[in-house]
């Protein structure tokens, strides 16, 4: 046997080992830590048969910035957060230059505040964790019967597309219109509701929740708005650990995508 021909047996070798046992293992990796992320969402249970990790948490966001002189604004909001609801919220606003200057404004139990982009990021990761009930059968011994690369690369993609999905839901908040904001369902959640010259919103932005809140200060005809903003924000540290298992997830899934790819280029051994 030529030396050529020994290296090919052994790359068959090798690759019908990484295809009968190493992408098992990593994919089982990648089903715990999916389903850890999971965890910190809500309905986990309901959904996924896991203890669920959501609690009642309090975060004060408040911020002061002066103007010069002794003029000063200051926003506050005292945040009751479970999952993805803000259940309750306390916010007091004193803006100067607003002709009324101090505002104070509730979000009760009855009528919670939505995150949209905790409810998106849980939904991809729920995507992705549909992507497993759908994988190969397992041979005699518990083993993905997986026979190509091309077979694993899409399922890999696939699952990176979702975890992708999920924290850029996080780190990237939807840009919305003032008159969005306005119209927003959650704005019905405020009592009393603000003056039609106020707007405020509340978002997550990587591991921090943030409350913004804009003063219009006129409407023009043609064109935006002109408003000031003013923001205030709190780390949540679930969210940070959500993070964590999204990056950790997405490091794994490139790791096994690119030990398999290394096979794809020898098409002529018919590995592929």
């Amino acid at each position: 046997m030529s030396e050529i021909e020994d290296e090919v047996l052994s790359l068959h070798q090798e690759f019908d080992w990484l295809l009968q046992e190493e992408v098992t293992v990593i994919l089982e990796q990648l089903h715990d830590i999916i389903l850890e992320c999971a965890r910190r969402f809500p309905a986990s249970e309901e959904l996924y048969g896991v203890e669920s990790l959501v609690k009642s948490e309090k975060f004060l966001l408040a911020t002061t910035s002066s103007t010069g002189g002794s003029v000063t604004d200051n926003i506050q909001a005292l945040v009751t957060l479970v999952g993805d609801d803000i259940c309750y919220a306390d916010i007091v606003l004193k803006l100067h230059k607003h002709s009324v200057p101090s505002h104070r404004t509730i979000v009760q139990n009855d009528c919670q505040w939505k995150l949209q982009q905790i409810q998106d990021a849980a939904r991809h990761l729920s995507n992705a964790l549909q992507i497993f009930s759908s994988l190969p059968p397992t041979n005699s011994k518990g083993k993905l019967t997986f026979h190509s690369a091309e077979e694993v690369v899409h399922v890999v993609n696939s699952l990176m597309g979702c975890l992708q999905r999920g924290r850029s839901a996080l780190l990237i908040p939807k840009k919305r219109t003032i008159n969005e904001l306005q119209r927003s369902r959650n704005v019905k959640s405020l009592q009393p509701p603000l003056p039609p010259d106020l707007a405020v919103s509340f978002y997550v932005q990587s591991h921090k929740l943030v409350f913004a809140v804009y003063h219009i200060l006129s409407k023009e005809s043609k064109g935006p708005p002109k408003f000031d903003v003013f923001q205030a924000e709190s780390s949540v540290p679930w969210l940070s650990e959500v993070l964590v298992l999204f990056s950790v997830s997405l490091q794994l899934c490139q790791q096994l995508k690119n030990k398999v790819s290394v096979f794809a280029q020898y098409k002529e051994m018919n590995i592929t």
